[in-house]
């Protein structure tokens, strides 16, 4: 019995009936949870995907323009519920990027945070490009009204500022406009301000644009005022928009 039990303890595992070899549980444990052919694999799936989502994401931010954001106006409201009271907030943002083009947008949330951040988002969808005279300056006047709100604005020489108060001063400073003069009649509630202010902002065409559309020159139509050839020429070269 004693000769048996060496001869058994002696023989290589094939030999062995029933007994797998070592080289089977190696790999199958490889292919399994404790394997590392497993596990690169889903590094190389999910895991490299999602950072370089995360790579593209970070890139297109960075080469975004860097955008004026104002906040105009932030409403508080609740709600009588059976626990109590359930507050929100409404904000409303103007956006603009300071060469002629500028939007506003409005947002509704729980926190102020996430009210803002919803509000700027919709106010970079609505961007509208505005012409400029010399960069500074609107073009000619115009008037807006939206509900009980009536709004005009006026082109002021260099050096006059904005004279704008509340949300209108915040349009045009998002806007890159130095010099304006505005007058709001009517109602105060600054969405009608706002949209009133963009209405007559729509209503802003540049000399070039009307040359274009009715196939003559700018020293033309800025001469018809009584303005000479000459200044008339000087003018119409300055103007770029």
């Amino acid at each position: 019995m004693a000769d048996e039990t060496e001869i058994q303890a002696a023989a290589p595992a094939e030999a062995i009936p029933g007994a797998e070899p070592q080289g089977d549980r190696r790999g199958r444990g490889g292919r399994g949870r404790g394997g590392g052919g497993g596990n690169d694999r889903g590094g190389r799936g999910r895991d490299g995907n999602r950072g370089r989502r995360d790579d593209r994401n970070k890139g297109g931010e960075d080469q975004g323009e860097e955008l004026i954001e104002k906040l105009v106006h932030i409403n508080r409201v609740s709600k009588t519920v059976k626990g109590g009271k359930r507050f929100g907030f409404a904000a409303l943002v103007v956006v603009g990027d300071g060469k002629g083009r500028a939007g506003f947008g409005h947002g509704k949330a729980r926190e102020v945070p996430e009210a803002i951040s919803k509000a700027t988002a919709a106010a970079k969808k609505a961007m509208v490009r505005v012409p400029l005279r010399e960069g500074r300056t609107l073009h000619h006047d115009g008037k807006g009204h939206f509900g009980a709100g009536r709004v005009t604005v006026r082109t002021a020489p260099p050096g006059t500022g904005i004279i704008a108060g509340g949300p209108m001063r915040a349009i045009f400073e998002s806007l890159g406009v130095h010099d304006v003069v505005t007058k709001s009649v009517g109602t105060s509630n600054p969405y009608n301000m706002i949209r009133a202010t963009f209405e007559a902002l729509a209503d802003q065409t540049s000399p070039k644009s009307v040359s274009q559309r009715r196939g003559k020159k700018i020293a033309d139509l800025l001469g018809r005022g009584g303005a000479s050839a000459p200044a008339a020429e000087a003018e119409a070269a300055a103007i770029t928009e």
